[in-house]
């Protein structure tokens, strides 16, 4: 079982802020559309899951709108960079807030950290903009003195919204 700690509990606060600081910057990369360093925060088995619907406990033989290890999030990062997409010839760019931060405990298996928090991503494209919302479930592992995501769950309220054109990169 997980052991259970927080920043509210008073136990360990260096923790807690470093891993603040981890999911802000990954957010930040994300923003400045610095795709090679996000990727780079993932362990090199590292995934990330963006599930259609939070009761979804596995990817494996059920549909998901993520589901990326390092490789196909290259292969993404090349498309959507490449200077024929299509896709990507209107100006957008995103704005992500990450808070309510919760270290939820250890994996007692792996050692990985176990964090909650909540997102808000505006997304703009020409005059559209696009709200989304939710969750990420991190599971962190220190590495040479970093932090690195070993996997990323997604959990959108509005994920079973109906959008005009699908999400080009990962939120």
């Amino acid at each position: 079982m997980a052991e259970h700690i927080t920043a509210a509990s008073g136990a360990d606060l260096a923790t807690y802020h470093d891993v603040s600081q981890f999911l802000f910057q990954q957010s930040h990369l994300l923003d400045s559309k610095r795709w090679q360093d996000y990727i780079d925060l993932f362990t090199e088995d590292g995934l990330y899951w963006m599930p259609p619907a939070p009761h979804y406990t596995t990817w494996d033989g059920t549909p998901s709108i993520f589901i990326e290890d390092r490789d196909l999030m290259t292969v993404r990062m090349k498309r959507v960079s490449h200077p024929n997409a299509w896709s990507q010839q209107a100006e957008w760019a995103t704005n992500h807030v990450v808070s309510n931060i919760v270290i939820q405990g250890t994996d007692a298996g792996s050692g990985d950290l176990l964090v909650q928090s909540r997102f808000h991503m505006l997304e703009v494209r020409r005059d559209d903009v696009r709200h989304f919302a939710g969750t990420y479930q991190h599971r962190l592992r220190k590495l040479d003195g970093h932090w690195r995501i070993a996997s990323q769950r997604v959990d959108m309220v509005n994920a079973q919204a109906a959008y005009e054109y699908v999400l080009q990169i990962w939120v």
